[in-house]
């Protein structure tokens, strides 16, 4: 029987992945298939490369391009304080027990760009926590990792951001929080210092300390189920006991064995906390 050219280019993303993930540790092999191929596919038309056979002969004899590579398949679709709702939950349901602790530890896995590490920063200040918070913000793009640590956004996000504060319960000007120049915002000392930024792989890598919180909004909707599984495994290692899990708007306790052992807070806001 006659291969198609669905059948031959899945083949060669099967090689792809396989080989990235022997050469350079990077494991996109359990993302979900159709979310990679389409970003593979715009890397092609980006860099004139007519079959991903001829992408994987580029990205395995030059790191340079691998980076690149990485940097496509990276999700940076990223706001502060995304998802209002969620951070209003946050507010209500966990600050009170977060007060109790004489320390906290917050793990923001998947940062991106570095917004909903700073968001998380605001909140804890204006909650009285900060202080005594120290947030782990973490990601597999070295690119991500480096460009969230200099706190810089642009100035021309702002508004939105500034919007989705006030809906997600803040009270205060928001411009105290950042400063602004030559197009640009840099955000406080005050929150930066408080947060350590640094790569992370959930697929690859293990739990690195136990946390209050864990953030990781909008990224398992990227993995296929096999993938989802390892890590909520990963995050049910990381957790303190009645600790939270903050996921996205679209994404659940995977797979349906955690279910029993979180409870979850608001409708729909995807705030969970541990209660076994």
């Amino acid at each position: 029987m006659t291969s198609t050219r669905s059948d031959i280019q899945d083949i060669e993303t099967t090689l792809l992945l396989q080989g990235i993930q022997q050469t350079y540790g990077y494991d996109f092999r359990e993302y979900a298939r159709a979310s990679v191929i389409r970003r593979l596919r715009k890397f092609m038309r980006d860099h004139d490369l007519p079959t991903v056979s001829a992408l994987q002969n580029r990205v395995l004899h030059d790191s340079a391009a691998m980076s690149k590579l990485v940097d496509t398949l990276s999700v940076n679709v990223t706001s502060m304080f995304r998802d209002a709702e969620f951070y209003q939950a946050l507010r209500k349901h966990a600050i009170p027990r977060l007060q109790t602790y004489p320390y906290l530890r917050l793990w923001v896995a998947g940062c991106s760009t570095g917004e909903e590490a700073y968001s998380l920063a605001i909140l804890l200040h204006e909650e009285g926590l900060l202080e005594k918070s120290r947030i782990y913000a973490t990601d597999f793009s070295d690119k991500n990792v480096q460009r969230a640590k200099s706190g810089i956004v642009a100035l021309k996000s702002m508004k939105t951001n500034t919007q989705n504060y006030i809906r997600a319960g803040g009270h205060r000007d928001f411009s105290e929080y950042y400063s602004a120049k030559y197009g640009q915002v840099i955000f406080k000392k005050f929150l930066s210092e408080k947060i350590s930024f640094a790569q992370h792989n959930l697929v690859t890598d293990q739990s690195f300390n136990e946390f209050h919180v864990i953030l990781c909004r909008n990224v398992m909707i990227y993995f296929n189920k096999k993938l989802q599984e390892h890590v909520m495994h990963l995050f049910n290692d990381s957790i303190a006991p009645l600790g939270f899990l903050g996921l996205g708007v679209k994404e659940a306790i995977f797979p349906t064995s955690f279910r029993k052992l979180y409870s979850e807070h608001g409708d729909g806001t995807r705030l969970f906390q541990l209660v076994n």
